[in-house]
């Protein structure tokens, strides 16, 4: 009984504990669970496909990127070195074609033996046919008119140069007496120079050229820098130089206080607190460029105008005529004009002058036309004018008593001058023929200067000027000449210099070389007929009319 009950029992346990709805079994939803990871692994493999497909493409994107940039590198490379080597081959060609274009010029006119020395010193050959067979008048054709046109046409310059220094002296004097010296510049007193004094005037109307030399007020003083004391100068600037307007005290000294900031916890010991740099402004009072120390050639004419016009006005009332400026661009090209209608031109330049020496910086030459570029306004040409007097004063010494050196000049720079109002100027003025007198006077020995070898030493001049236009070479007679006597003075810096040639703006300006050339053999062809009629009658109309003046 006990025993069926138990088993009862058991089996009722076993019913209930079996029963799904007490005790569910667990892996009763395993396979509805299974599926659904499948599936999102099957799609979470897909989306890794769809990636990896992703990054390869991009790989392989980047892979071609790649080598396209480098494809494009390499033909780069190679056009650069095509390019390169095609920039090498054209500038070889331009060079070959400059070559031969110089080599034309220089030999496009076919110039005889006579004219082309092998060597830099030789004199031209006399013999032959020179001057492309051209002749000049003979000795007595020559002496005759030299007598008649060009010694009794100049024979009042030193009257003339009595009564212009003599006018310049009070003019300058009333300059002096209304400027203020502690702010003014100072003038000194005029120096006479080119033709009029040194003997050689050859034409009308007489023109004394006067050199004004001027400095700064205290404290301050010029100090030029001339070409030659830098390589970075161009060509075309050489001859030239700038003017720096400097305080004494501070240059002597060396202090750099005024170049480099100190701080306010330092202090110079040469200057004070008080001794500060100069601002601009009165830079500019000093006749200097804008933000510039150097002096500006502009300023300098707009205030030696002005200063003249002042002094003019100051002294008006003693003279019974009246004085006017002749060209506007030139700051001291005077005229005084008389009440009979008559006028006597004359030159003052400022100049300033180079250390102790007699070198002066101008800023222009009235005389002369600039065929070359532009300088700046802070460029100022240096002139040897007081060397060329001194040495043709000193070379007078040595020759033979009427020299005809001076006679030579006189006629060629007559010549160019009656050329020059037929056909125009060209390049060549009468300080080139000037500069040729000079290398002669060195090259030949004094007993060739004779009176009676005029024609001959005539012929020689024509013949060198002829030589070295052909050439395109004619070296200033100063500037890097070690023959010119070491008496004359010049600064080392001058004689060690490069020589400088004045033709050297034929090698570059094609037009006015060709001009210049045929100008001077139109003045060969019509010099025999010029001395000619000169020689027989003199006109009255000798003198060159007065050009327009704009009265002070």
């Amino acid at each position: 009984m006990a025993m069926g009950l138990f088993r009862v029992c058991l089996v009722v346990v076993t019913a209930i504990v079996n029963h799904p709805l007490l005790f569910p079994r667990e892996n009763a939803t395993v396979p509805e669970n299974e599926e659904e990871i499948i599936r999102k692994m099957q799609a979470h493999q897909e989306k890794l496909q769809l990636e990896q497909l992703r990054l390869e493409e991009e790989v392989a994107r980047l892979a071609a990127e790649k080598e396209a940039l480098e494809r494009v590198a390499e033909e780069g490379k190679q056009q650069n070195e095509t390019r390169a080597a095609w920039d090498l081959w054209s500038t070889l060609c331009m060079i070959l074609f400059l070559m031969i274009e110089v080599w034309r010029q220089d030999h496009q006119d076919g110039p005889s033996p006579e004219c082309l020395g092998g060597d830099e010193d030789e004199l031209p050959a006399l013999g032959g046919t020179p001057l492309r067979g051209l002749t000049l008048p003979d000795k007595a054709s020559l002496g005759h008119f030299y007598e008649r046109c060009i010694r009794g046409g100049t024979a009042d310059a030193a009257r003339t140069r009595e009564f212009v220094e003599g006018f310049v002296d009070d003019l300058l004097e009333a300059l002096r007496s209304l400027c203020n010296r502690d702010t003014d510049m100072e003038v000194e007193d005029f120096i006479g120079v080119d033709s009029m004094y040194e003997n050689w005037q050859a034409d009308r109307p007489l023109v004394c050229h006067l050199f004004v030399p001027f400095t700064p007020p205290e404290p301050y003083r010029f100090h030029p820098e001339l070409w030659c004391s830098s390589r970075s100068v161009p060509l075309d600037r050489q001859g030239y130089g700038q003017i720096k307007v400097v305080r004494a005290d501070r240059d002597a000294l060396g202090c750099i206080c005024g170049k480099t900031k100190l701080g306010e916890d330092m202090l110079c010991l040469l200057h004070g607190k008080n001794s500060l740099v100069q601002p601009s402004g009165e830079m500019e009072d000093l006749l200097c460029a804008r933000d510039s120390p150097y002096l500006d050639t502009m300023q300098v004419m707009k205030w030696f105008q002005t200063a003249l016009t002042r002094a003019w006005h100051r002294i008006a009332r003693k003279y019974e005529f009246d004085l006017a400026f002749g060209q506007l661009d030139s700051p001291g090209s005077l005229k005084i004009k008389f009440r009979s209608g008559k006028f006597m031109p004359f030159n003052l330049i400022p100049v300033i002058q180079c250390d102790d020496s007699d070198l002066y910086f101008v800023s222009h030459l009235p005389r002369e036309p600039s065929w070359g570029t532009s300088a700046s306004s802070t460029d100022w040409l240096l002139s040897f004018a007081v060397y060329e007097r001194h040495f043709l004063r000193t070379t007078l010494k040595a020759l033979p008593e009427g020299a005809c050196h001076l006679s030579c000049l006189q006629i060629a720079s007559f010549l160019l001058s009656k050329q020059s109002r037929l056909t125009g100027p060209s390049g060549l003025s009468t300080y080139h023929v000037k500069t040729a007198l000079l290398h002669l006077l060195l090259l030949r020995k004094a007993t060739d200067w004779k009176a009676g070898q005029l024609n001959a030493r005539l012929h020689e001049l024509l013949c060198f000027l002829e030589k070295s236009l052909l050439e395109k070479k004619l070296h200033h007679f100063f500037i890097g000449n070690r023959k010119v006597p070491e008496a004359m003075g010049l600064p080392e810096a001058v004689r060690r210099a490069e020589p400088l040639n004045l033709f050297r703006p034929f090698v570059l300006q094609r037009n006015l070389y060709r001009k210049t050339v045929d100008s001077f053999y139109e003045m060969l062809k019509n010099a025999p007929a010029l001395i000619s009629e000169y020689s027989l009658h003199v006109p009255a109309d000798h003198a060159s009319l007065p050009q327009k003046a704009v009265v002070l």
